[in-house]
């Protein structure tokens, strides 16, 4: 009994960050060859979006992440693309020019997608608070609706906001 529920939660789809687990950390170059660290965006509010040239929904996104990057930037929003599974450089930096692409793309591996989630399904994407904590993982098109209820909350708390303890000193 107890071999067959240890073998039903393995087989199970699984997150392999929890939420408010701190970020898997990585050091990785985009498509124009600047390194990208995770690291460099403490303090922001990061969305790691997981996507691919040839899925219909992760192209129909990407012009609305494009406009959340302008139109939040400025609050401490910064997107992240990476593509999942590995594709080539050149495809990968056609479409995004097509698109206007405004923040970094990077190639991804499934080693890198592996760190962040087990979940197969794309655009995934991981909400990054500014305290470097998963907050949330969306799995499918990240919509209007989710974006104000789960991401815009984060833009206007500063970081460690919720920890801090007003001293009387």
């Amino acid at each position: 009994m107890i071999l067959i529920a240890a073998m039903m939660i393995a087989l199970s789809p699984a997150h392999v960050v929890r939420q408010e687990a701190i970020a898997p950390q990585f050091t990785l170059t985009d498509v124009n060859g600047r390194t990208v660290r995770l690291s460099d965006y403490h303090g922001k509010v990061v969305l790691i979006n997981f996507w691919a040239t040839w899925c219909p929904p992760c192209r129909a996104e990407m012009p609305d992440l494009v406009r959340l990057q302008r139109e939040h930037g400025k609050e401490g929003l910064q997107i992240i693309g990476i593509t999942y599974p590995p594709e080539k450089k050149t495809r990968v930096r056609t479409f995004a020019r097509s698109v206007k692409v405004n923040y970094p793309i990077i190639l991804g591996t499934r080693q890198i997608k592996a760190r962040f989630s087990s979940d197969e399904t794309l655009p995934l994407t991981v909400v990054i608070n500014r305290d470097g904590k998963v907050s949330d993982i969306i799995s499918g098109i990240l919509l209007r609706e989710e974006f104000d209820e789960k991401i815009k909350p984060l833009l206007m708390k500063k970081e460690g906001e919720k920890r801090d303890v007003k001293s009387n000193h």
